[in-house]
């Protein structure tokens, strides 16, 4: 199967993603993470960094059962609309 290229404003949720789990994991190690969710260290640390901008939806759920977090909140924070600044500060577009 071949896959296609992520879209920029796919990578962009991935990165927003990776963010935050890695805040919301804290000071919890990624090891503990990784295995109190069911997933290897290694995918975690993937997608935390943002190299798995589209991780399946039941590594996801795992995930944030862990960490407390919602899926509703995580949905909401990924998918929040960007807020263009320009160098004065003045918004441009949202």
């Amino acid at each position: 199967m071949v896959r296609l290229p992520l879209t920029p404003a796919e990578v962009e949720r991935g990165q927003r993603l990776g963010a935050l789990l890695r805040q919301a994991r804290g000071e919890r190690s990624m090891l503990r993470t990784a295995l109190d969710a069911g997933v290897s260290p290694e995918t975690l640390r993937k997608i935390e960094s943002g190299r798995v901008a589209t991780p399946a939806f039941p590594t996801i759920a795992a995930i944030a059962d862990v960490l407390g977090l919602s899926l509703d909140a995580v949905w909401a924070e990924i998918n929040r609309p960007e807020v263009l600044l320009a160098p004065s500060g003045r918004r441009l577009a949202s």
